[in-house]
């Protein structure tokens, strides 16, 4: 699995910017492992709205079936 970084910024494949703000567990969800859900807390850049999402989806690929014109080998990309 591909590492997340908090600071850092990356584009999701449908244009937006966001900031990892930190990678935190969901206190309710528990994975297949036993463990706690891993999420990502991540900001918008263009309205500074907060988000959270699993982090194995945050790091996975792009669905090309479901998306075939995605320019992204990543659903989030970091960016410099």
């Amino acid at each position: 699995m591909r590492e997340i970084l908090i600071n850092k910024t990356y584009r999701h494949f449908k244009g937006n910017v966001y900031k990892v703000l930190y990678i935190g567990y969901d206190s309710e969800i528990i994975d297949d492992n036993g463990e706690h859900l891993k999420v990502v807390i991540y900001q918008s850049n263009h309205d500074e709205r907060i988000w959270v999402r699993p982090y194995d989806n945050f790091a996975s690929k792009v669905d090309k079936e479901k998306y075939p014109n995605a320019q992204q080998e990543y659903r989030f990309e970091e960016v410099e």
